[in-house]
């Protein structure tokens, strides 16, 4: 799809290059149309080295091309971050000063406009009245979050987070809405279903999610552990969170924790069984994300080990045994039973061998775990764990459908693992 990005001179236009990499990895052909103004904040450069294509702010540049009326009408989705209280005054009274207000005029595909400004600014009758008429002609308006603006000023005016506008932006394009903005039903069905933070298509749903890597004591200073930074749990519950859900995150890591999340701290394996299986009584969703170890040592030794010092030349180490640790995404499946229990969500980390494909070890895992849908990591040197990026291929208890996510953000990864469970709920 063909995206333009409009960008307005405010202090958070540098969110603006997140949302930039999150729609041109989603695979869609991005055009940044800043203000004049937007580049005293993110410079021309930036936006081209970004989007790998020229960046112009007046309409007088590559004049054969007439950019002024071109780039709206061949558009598919334009978004403006930060929309400023300037920004949104010259689009509601029609002003074509510059090439976006321009692009706005010409455009006849779904417009998101993402306002940001101090509070004093936002709440301005005049800013109200805009923003009114704005959406009575079918613009999307993405209320500003409220936070820290500039300074030490906190409250509503805050540009909402990047993820949050690229699943707004996702949304619309999915919708495929009719180019005739004037069609007001249309646009304020979709509007409707384009608000992950205030409507949220999970209200009212109880969600848990587990996130980490599990550690396994040995002695008070060494663990059995993994390589999970449990980043993609985090996703998976500030995805859910914006969704509307209340969300229950058992975790083992510090990460900071998701706006509208609880987090549960546990350690081991054992922990994590017990708050899960708590947290599943009375919930809807439970996602099983954490990297659970298989093993843990058999005995705890209270005391640090230590090495050999008789200088002997003995160089040898203890012997180490292991037991099995509980399988808690079994257990959570077997504890449902045949009750309409919670949809179960279940995580693979899956390496390809002689033995089978990525996908041929997911779907044996699948059969053998009973959950509803297990999300299939590939994993390796540099690939999944401790990554920004992820890629999975979702799979659905009895069927053969396969649905691939990425190479993408982990949280357009949680995204898509959303909009397959909400399928089936």
């Amino acid at each position: 799809m063909r995206v333009v990005l409009g960008v307005a001179g405010g202090i958070a236009a540098y969110k603006a290059c997140s949302l930039l990499r999150l729609l041109s990895e989603a695979g869609h052909d991005v055009t940044v149309v800043p203000t004049a103004a937007a580049l005293n904040f993110v410079g021309a450069p930036t936006w081209a080295a970004l989007s790998g294509k020229p960046v112009h702010t007046d309409v007088w540049s590559d004049i054969t091309e007439v950019p002024h009326v071109r780039i709206g009408q061949q558009a598919d989705l334009v978004i403006v971050a930060p929309a400023t209280a300037d920004l949104l005054a010259r689009a509601a009274t029609g002003q074509a000063d510059d090439l976006l207000t321009n692009v706005l005029l010409t455009a006849r595909c779904p417009i998101v406009m993402a306002p940001a400004m101090h509070t004093e600014m936002w709440d301005h009758p005049a800013t109200q009245a805009n923003v009114a008429t704005l959406s009575e002609r079918g613009v999307h308006i993405v209320p500003p979050a409220s936070g820290r603006l500039t300074g030490k000023d906190t409250g509503p005016g805050r540009l909402p987070e990047p993820e949050d506008l690229f699943a707004v932006c996702r949304r619309i394009l999915a919708h495929g809405e009719s180019a005739d903005r004037g069609a007001s039903a249309a646009v304020d069905a979709v509007a409707a279903d384009t608000m992950p933070i205030l409507e949220g298509r999970l209200r009212g749903q109880r969600i848990v999610v587990s996130a980490g890597g599990t550690r396994e004591p040995l002695d008070p200073v060494r663990f059995l552990g993994n390589r999970s930074s449990g980043k993609q749990g985090y996703a998976v519950a500030a995805e859910a969170a914006r969704r509307g859900a209340d969300v229950t995150l058992v975790s083992t890591v510090g990460l900071p924790v998701p706006d509208g999340v609880t987090v549960v701290a546990v350690e081991t394996a054992q922990e994590m069984r017990l708050a899960m299986l708590e947290a599943a009584d009375q919930a809807d969703v439970v996602v099983m994300a954490a990297a659970v170890a298989d093993f843990r040592p058999e005995h705890y030794v209270e005391h640090k080990i230590k090495k050999s010092h008789d200088g002997a030349g003995d160089d040898s180490a203890p012997e180490l045994r292991l037991v099995r640790n509980p399988d808690i995404l079994a257990e959570l499946v077997r504890h449902r039973g045949d009750a309409a229990g919670p949809v179960i969500v279940g995580f693979a980390a899956e390496t390809g061998d002689d033995e089978g494909s990525v996908l041929d070890h997911g779907r044996a895992k699948l059969a053998r775990k009973g959950c509803d849908v297990l999300v299939v990591n590939e994993v390796g040197p540099g690939v999944a764990f401790g990554q920004e990026d992820n890629t999975v291929h979702l799979l659905l208890q009895g069927s053969s459908r396969v649905v691939q996510a990425g190479p993408a953000p982990k949280a357009v990864i949680a995204a898509a693992i959303w909009d397959l469970v909400e399928t089936l709920l």
